[in-house]
């Protein structure tokens, strides 16, 4: 049979993708624009001893496993097939591979994390978040552009650019806040600090970002010098639970509930809700889940061992429920998952056109965990597996009035 082609029997109908094997074998489609290449038996001990995607991850991103052609193409394609085959096939095609020496373990790429202590203490999650962020800022350079904007951008029209749709998102924001001179601004998991740069340099906002990532506020605040914004802006290399000040008039929080976990959600809006003076609003931009319905965290999927370890995601329902259990009156509530479907398509070209220097900078195997990640998510997105919901919440004042426009002022 060939190692192509039993693992192409695995693999039912691919009709984009033609496999090539180290055995010389070769099958699926002569024709398709992309070719899996299995480069070694320890890519099918990989696939083997792993459910799910992580052994194509772990195969992938040791080399062991190559796509020659583009990667979304070929993701697109192997993730449209519902692996229908018979279990008498399957075992065919299991001796056909090698048999019981596919199950024997290999070495796990250097890249897998993962982490100790209890989750979600303040020293797991430094942890966690040194891991994805402290890497380079070099290479976030390359792959984010100029607004070093690692959240979800908001596209105005269709052929925006990545930096018109950042501008624009931090923007939205802004407006949404209802931030106007002299206000204060408190932006909790601030990355290299674009929302504060925006409001103090648009709004004239006194802000104050804080992030884990000592990497991150190096950047910033060489960033808010460089734009002569130090009377007004801020970046603290710091947990949000030990911000001391109080009485902001808004709060963003912008691609940081993703990484508090389920427990901590009441102590999370209830620290930020604490922190508003009455009439101030929240502004919560995160990853989320299309339903409630499905654990908040997979422990053993490539994106919780690779990108984003303790990560948990929850239904926008279910986030809503503990902002208003904390206090909070929601106001307004959308969901932009095609923007991050875009935004994602962004950085992977962004990626691939420095893919040199990127290797280069943060070695072979990060970088193909980057690539693999940047194509898995924009998938996700397109098919609705995951969603990006921005909802507004106000402290109300003691005699129950938010001081919100009747209508929505903020536009599109």
């Amino acid at each position: 049979m060939g190692v192509a082609n039993a693992v192409g029997s695995f693999l039912g109908r691919a009709p984009g993708v033609r496999i090539t094997a180290f055995d010389g074998s070769s099958g699926g489609n002569a024709d398709a624009p992309v070719t899996v290449e299995i480069r070694s038996p320890r890519a099918l001990n990989y696939i083997a001893t792993a459910a799910g995607s992580l052994g194509l991850a772990r195969a992938y991103i040791s080399g062991d496993l190559e796509v020659q052609g583009d990667l979304y193409t070929a993701m697109t394609s192997l993730t449209d097939l519902d692996f229908d085959m018979s279990w008498p096939a399957r075992f065919r095609a299991l001796r056909e591979l090698g048999g019981l020496k596919l199950l024997k373990p290999p070495p796990i790429p250097p890249m897998e994390v993962k982490l100790r202590g209890r989750r979600h203490s303040k020293a797991r999650d430094q942890a966690a978040i040194a891991h994805h962020y402290d890497v380079s800022n070099k290479f976030y350079e390359w792959i984010l552009g100029p607004s070093m904007a690692y959240t979800c951008a908001v596209y105005p029209t269709a052929t925006s650019t990545l930096e018109e749709a950042q501008w624009a998102k931090h923007d939205l924001v802004a407006r949404k806040l209802g931030l106007e001179p002299g206000m204060r601004l408190l932006d909790v998991g601030c990355g290299w600090g674009g929302m504060v740069i925006h409001a103090a340099q648009h709004y004239g906002v006194r802000a104050i970002g804080v992030t884990l990532s000592r990497r991150q506020a190096e950047w910033g605040q060489k960033a808010i010098a460089d734009a002569g914004l130090t009377e007004l802006a801020e970046i603290r290399h710091l947990d949000y639970r030990d911000v001391r000040e109080e009485q902001f008039d808004a709060i963003s929080s912008i691609g940081l509930t993703e990484h508090i976990g389920r427990a901590q959600l009441p102590g999370y809006f209830g620290s930020l809700y604490s922190r508003l003076r009455p009439g101030g609003r929240l502004l919560n931009h995160c990853i989320t889940r299309p339903n409630n319905l499905e654990p908040a965290i997979r422990e053993r999927q490539f994106i919780n061992r690779y990108i984003f370890p303790d990560g948990e995601l929850h239904g926008v329902g279910h986030l809503v429920s503990q902002m208003h259990d904390v206090g909070f009156e929601v106001r307004h509530e959308e969901n932009l998952r095609e923007h991050y479907a875009m935004t994602l398509n962004a950085w992977s070209g962004n990626l691939d056109e420095h893919w040199d220097e990127a290797v280069a900078e943060v070695g072979q195997a990060r970088a193909r965990t980057w690539r693999l990640y940047l194509a898995g998510c924009q998938i996700g997105f397109e098919r609705n597996n995951i969603q990006l919901h921005q909802v507004l919440g106000v402290k109300l004042h003691a005699d129950q009035s938010s001081g919100m426009p009747l209508r929505p002022t903020w536009g599109s």
